[in-house]
């Protein structure tokens, strides 16, 4: 049977109108709207898209990858030393030597810095947390040698951050010849960071369920961060090796100021994967990639993680296809 125009029409007419709405819908879906780009005072640009966080370890498997290909696709998240080779948008540490290194390289002023038991405390109580009762001569004696204090300049601070033992627990002077000993081999030197501003240093307990630390080790700790503070949805896991090649430590900055020889054997792997396990299922509306080189299972950096089957928010990428998604 033969179906004229006026038949057919008002059905084109719908098809049309529906196409219409699903191609507005894609371009406002692609594209900001004049009051997104330029918003009025105080409006907040509404982001569409899930906020992405790179995790950068600093396993060897990184080696190589230009982490500036991932400015403006996401927050880059960095651990320990990261700054001495890149500066990322957010850094967190949790060891003491690191943590006071970041600042005293001035990182705590230009980007967000996330430390253990970071707490700040008046100018004012300097010397009588310094010194723990010593009299005035020792303290000069012991702060000439330059062996028992690292600190930045005071400037015009109005607050530091101290930790290791006072003076008095750290070493001794002998009265018959002068010579200063230490006397507490775990906390050889006292590490004092000057808060100068701006500041941007914040302690990772200020962010925990009842103020109370994880305890966990600098990569789930940042992981943490990026999700619980800037609420990423998804998260790539990029140098988090885990395990090692080989029967030597696997860290790009392995014998280097803060971290053990390169002749040391591998960290276990156990602490790390009990964490970011807690990690996926803590946040399991968040995304996680684990970003390997191959991801072929050749050895352990670039296999599976068994402690971690099962999991439903965790994928296995390779470094061809975080390219593709850059």
């Amino acid at each position: 049977m033969v179906k004229y125009f006026d038949e057919e029409w008002p059905k084109e007419e719908e098809l049309l109108r529906l196409g219409l709405e699903m191609s507005r819908k894609n371009k406002a879906d692609r594209f900001p709207t004049a009051g997104e780009r330029w918003p009025r005072g105080g409006e907040v640009i509404q982001d569409k898209k899930p906020m992405r966080a790179y995790m950068i370890g600093n396993g060897e498997s990184r080696k190589g990858f230009d982490l500036s290909r991932l400015r403006n696709t996401g927050k880059i998240f960095g651990c320990n030393a990261l700054h001495r080779e890149f500066l990322p948008d957010v850094i967190t540490a949790v060891d003491h030597g690191i943590m006071h290194e970041i600042y005293h390289a001035g990182v705590a002023q230009k980007i967000p810095c996330y430390f253990r038991d970071w707490t700040k405390v008046p100018a004012m109580i300097y010397d009588d947390m310094l010194t723990g009762g010593l009299d005035k001569l020792e303290v000069d004696k012991i702060k000439e040698s330059g062996k028992f204090i690292k600190e930045n300049k005071k400037n015009d601070a109005k607050e530091f951050v101290m930790h290791g033992a006072n003076l008095k627990g750290l070493v001794k002077i002998k009265k018959e010849t002068g010579e200063i000993e230490p006397t507490n081999i775990n906390h050889a030197v006292l590490r004092v960071s000057w808060i100068q501003q701006p500041d941007y240093s914040h302690s990772l307990t200020d962010y925990m369920p009842n103020n109370k630390d994880h305890g966990w080790a600098c990569g789930a700790s940042a992981g943490y961060i990026a999700c619980e503070v800037y609420k990423a949805k998804e998260v790539y896991l990029i140098g988090h090796d885990l395990y090692s090649t080989n029967e030597k430590v696997n860290n790009l900055f392995a014998g280097t100021e803060h971290y053990v020889s390169k002749d040391n054997s591998p960290t276990p792997a156990v602490n790390w994967i009990r964490q970011w396990k807690a990690m996926f299922d803590g946040f399991q509306d968040v995304s996680f990639y684990k970003v390997n080189r191959f991801n072929d299972g050749r050895d352990q950096v670039n296999g599976r993680i068994k402690e971690w089957e099962g999991t439903k928010n965790l994928f296995y990428i390779d470094y061809s296809t975080l390219d593709n998604i850059l």
